[in-house]
């Protein structure tokens, strides 16, 4: 097989993965969902801590394989302060244009707050599967550290947003 039909099976092979590892999940969940939704309703607190945790999982375990292959020793202070710059400029703008484009297209209030919060989400639990089917387990913890501090700065302003939002609701 020549070097595009390689470069094509390996494509097809890493979309599969990823179909397999997010999607599947998604599809099996919602469609078990009727048969589920009772129990799931009585045991919101139980599902709570397990979303949780196997969220707080996965950062762990792509922090720790990141500390193994020697990420501290590759990035330097410099670098690390300009992705946390440039992650809180990304996340600024998209937040500005998602408010813009809510307000544009006269959304409600809360259609606005849900508009803001879900686009500017990118999620630790899609892109840390995603990264580990696409590139190699050397790379990998370099390639998801903005997706890391990215992640936390957008918990921390998406927290202080909230509480804004709550007031401006409540008054």
């Amino acid at each position: 097989m020549d070097e595009d039909g390689s470069q094509a099976m390996d494509t097809l092979n890493a979309i599969g993965s990823i179909l397999l590892q997010l999607m599947l999940p998604f599809v099996v969940g919602h469609l078990s969902r009727p048969l589920l939704a009772n129990w799931i309703n009585r045991n919101r607190k139980l599902i709570n801590i397990t979303d949780r945790s196997s969220i707080l999982l996965v950062v762990y375990v792509a922090f720790s394989e990141a500390v193994v292959e020697g990420i501290w020793q590759r990035i330097d202070g410099y670098s690390l302060f300009m992705i946390a710059v440039i992650s809180c400029l990304i996340l600024f703008v998209v937040m500005i244009l998602n408010t813009l484009a809510a307000r544009l297209f006269k959304f409600s209030k809360e259609d606005e707050i849900t508009i803001v919060f879900c686009g500017s989400k990118k999620s630790l639990a899609n892109g840390v599967p995603m990264a580990n089917v696409l590139f190699p387990a050397s790379v990998v913890g370099i390639i998801l550290l903005p997706l890391m501090i990215f992640h936390q700065i957008q918990l921390m302003v998406c927290a202080v947003l909230a509480q804004r939002y709550a007031k401006r609701l409540t008054k």
